[in-house]
Parts: structure tokens; C-alpha cells; sequence
């Protein structure tokens, strides 16, 4: 079985939003990287020096290949990544090998299957 990770930055208060849809299309879990600090491609506004930017959450899916793309559409979609520039962005990336998810092994077959 082949493995993608996929990585979410979103606004912390959507997370659990965007963690609950990726595990409705197959996701079987998460783990969540909280107050993260970044700059897009414009400067975050500031007030007295006092930044007004929310918190951002990275989220980390390990989720396998055949599942990968619906479920980081999902996640675009769920988090308006597109409609609201600044919300959030999503990548994936190859994953060569893991250990300890070999108990989600059987689970995911028959996802898969389903799926094929």
C-alpha cells in the first residue's frame, strides 16, 4: 500500500471542520500542529505593532494514494481555499515508506476496493 501525506494550513477555527470532511472521504486521521505563524503575499496587518492575524493550525493526513486527491479537493473546498484567498492551502507530498499503520491496513483495503 502506498501512502501521500497531505498537509493542511488552515485558521484554527476551522479545523475541526476541515478534519471532520477528510475523514468522511477516507482520512483515518489526523494530527494537528497548533499556532503556527506565516506570511502570504501580503503583510498581516498590524495595530500599536500588535498583529491581528488568527492562529494557524497545519494539519498532517496520511492517507493512501487512491483516496489522495478527493480527499485534498475536499479539504480546498470545505476550507474555501480558492474562494477566500488567505483562508488556507493544502499540499501533498510522496511518502516512501511508514511504520505503525499496519492496523489501518485492512480497514483501508476495503475502502479502496470499494472505491475501484
Amino acid at each position: 500500500m502506498h501512502f501521500k501525506l497531505i498537509t493542511a494550513l488552515t485558521e484554527d477555527s476551522i479545523t475541526d471542520k476541515v478534519c471532520q470532511a477528510a475523514r468522511q472521504k477516507g482520512a483515518t486521521g489526523s494530527t494537528i500542529i497548533t499556532s503556527a505563524k506565516g506570511d502570504g503575499m501580503t503583510q498581516a496587518k498590524t495595530f500599536l505593532g500588535l498583529n491581528l492575524e488568527t492562529q494557524r493550525d497545519v494539519i498532517l493526513f496520511l492517507v493512501e494514494e487512491h483516496l489522495c486527491r478527493e480527499i485534498l479537493e475536499t479539504i480546498a473546498e470545505v476550507g474555501e481555499f480558492e474562494a477566500n484567498p488567505g483562508s488556507g492551502i493544502a499540499y501533498v507530498i510522496d511518502v516512501e515508506d511508514a511504520v505503525g499503520v499496519s492496523h489501518q491496513v485492512s480497514k483501508l483495503a476495503d475502502l479502496i476496493e470499494e472505491e475501484l
